[in-house]
């Protein structure tokens, strides 16, 4: 378990973090997720023992991030936005030299290398310099030295950064894969990979955890119920007969036809619902005979969550109106 108990971090006057409180279960993978600047860096680094708080408790595992911070470093591993890899080393050698540093032994050393090459997918490039290296194997080796000591606890900064879309399906279920194990937090500004790859979200805006919980929480804390997308084959003449037929399901708020078309006999719907009332509307729908061929959340739905709880609390106060130009200055021939 990760405690933190009313942290701050100031850079001389300026607050970058606190105050922040939180508390994290073991085998959860929790997202901290915020815009540029928001503190997610720096109070990853606090977690990992990189940076010393100004003031609050940090616990892991029960030890002290300030007493001990030595045996802190021993149970997690940490990837920073940018991985610390030697490029002029192996994979092989880096490995095996991040295991030795932090304190695994004798023929421990070769078990654990060859067991974060496995996880990690990078068994193929071990005897080929990290220099040579894709920046998405790259990335994989600083999770695979992050990952090498089995720490109880893995802290990833940005883990995605700079990835291609192929590399990020593969990032993404590399992190899952950690979830169980070890205590996994990652930070991120990219909703999608929260949403995707995350058990519980941290949402944090000037330092401070403003909101915390599941997606669905979330969104129904702040908005309005939920939002679907309905994908049904009605046949030729049913698409009205579907929309009455979901507006009547109770927890329907809303219903509306999607102008896109998939192809003949096939309707999308846009549906609000006061509540997640999914598993009714799919047996209206079936039972009514219609085909169900998807029904997925609002893809915009956490977006929208993220811009409300984003707004700076002093946002207001920082719109200020734009300066009407100085009148400019009579010529000498205009001057009287």
């Amino acid at each position: 378990m990760i405690e933190i108990r009313d942290l701050y971090k100031y850079y001389g006057d300026r607050r970058a973090v606190g105050p922040l409180s939180a508390t994290i279960e073991k085998g959860e993978i929790v997202g901290l997720l915020g815009l540029n600047g928001a503190g997610k860096t720096t109070t990853l680094r606090i977690l990992a023992c990189d940076l010393l708080p100004t003031s609050g408790t940090v616990r892991v595992g029960g030890l002290d991030v300030v007493d001990v911070p030595h045996e802190v470093r021993r149970r997690i591993g940490y990837l920073p936005d940018t991985p610390p890899v030697y490029l002029e080393m192996t994979v092989d050698e880096y490995l095996t030299f991040a295991a030795k540093l932090r304190g695994v032994t004798g023929a421990d050393v070769e078990k654990r290398v060859d067991e974060a090459l496995e996880l990690t997918e990078v068994s193929s490039e071990r005897d080929r310099p990290i220099g040579a290296l894709s920046h998405g194997y790259r990335q994989r080796v600083g999770i695979a030295q992050a990952i090498v000591h089995k720490p109880e606890f893995v802290v990833l900064d940005e883990p995605i950064s700079g990835l291609d879309p192929v590399q990020i399906v593969e990032m993404r279920d590399l992190v899952r894969s950690l979830g169980g194990e070890h205590t996994v937090v990652v930070s991120s500004h990219i909703l999608s990979e929260i949403h995707e790859t995350c058990d519980r979200i941290f949402v944090i805006r000037d330092g401070q955890i403003v909101a915390s919980g599941t997606e669905k929480e979330l969104s129904e804390a702040l908005l309005s119920g939920m939002r679907v997308t309905l994908s049904l084959r009605v046949g030729q003449a049913g698409a009205a007969r579907a929309s009455q037929l979901i507006a009547s399901v109770e927890g329907v708020t809303q219903v509306e036809l999607a102008a896109e078309t998939e192809g003949p006999g096939v309707a999308s719907y846009r549906v609000a619902l006061s509540r997640d009332t999914r598993d009714e509307l799919t047996r209206a729908v079936v039972g009514a005979g219609f085909g169900l061929l998807e029904l997925t959340r609002g893809e915009r739905e956490l977006e929208s969550v993220f811009l409300e709880l984003s707004k700076s609390s002093d946002e207001p106060a920082r719109k200020k109106k734009k300066r009407k130009k100085p009148a400019a200055e009579p010529s000498a021939e205009e001057a009287p």
